[in-house]
């Protein structure tokens, strides 16, 4: 098992101690969707679900939930994010909304994790204030598109469609 990092002698799980590796900047982009029938989306687009701006509401839960990614996910270490960003981009002709969350910090371990969970989050949020409109909304292509920093270097996702 000593190839498997989250693993002890024993077998079971651990938390990874990182306080012998270098401190480097590291930067991560992750990217999903939320696809919705066109109605939901003039309805996100033109401002008009009851909960209020769901873009604003989704863009600040995807800020929360990175800061939070070791708060639910086991062995993730707490970090000082240096920078978080979550923007979105709405795609008429598929009839769904893109979003990318980009984070950034000087630390020890990587923050691919924060920006899985915050693209994940914004997502959930955006189903819960679109939900009385449609449940039929779906998640999904949530991935890691590029990460940098740390010393399995940087990592540009070959297929950046998704």
């Amino acid at each position: 098992m000593s190839e498997l990092t989250h693993f002890n002698e024993e077998g079971r799980a651990r938390m990874v101690d990182v306080s012998g590796k270098a401190e480097t900047t590291r930067v991560a982009v992750a990217r999903g969707e939320i696809r919705m029938k066109p109605e939901t989306l003039t309805l996100v687009k033109e401002g008009l679900m009851a909960k209020g701006d769901v873009l604003a509401v989704s863009q600040v839960a995807g800020i929360m939930g990175a800061k939070k990614t070791s708060d639910i996910i086991p062995m993730c270490h707490p970090l000082l994010l240096s920078g978080i960003d979550v923007s979105f981009k709405i795609n008429d002709q598929e009839s769904k909304i893109e979003i990318q969350v980009t984070v950034n910090n000087s630390g020890q371990t990587g923050v691919e994790m924060e920006a899985l969970t915050g693209v994940s989050v914004a997502a959930l949020t955006i189903y819960d204030m679109c939900k009385a409109a449609e449940k039929d909304m779906v998640i999904g292509d949530i991935c890691l598109v590029s990460k940098s920093g740390g010393k399995s270097g940087n990592y540009i996702r070959a297929d950046k469609t998704k």
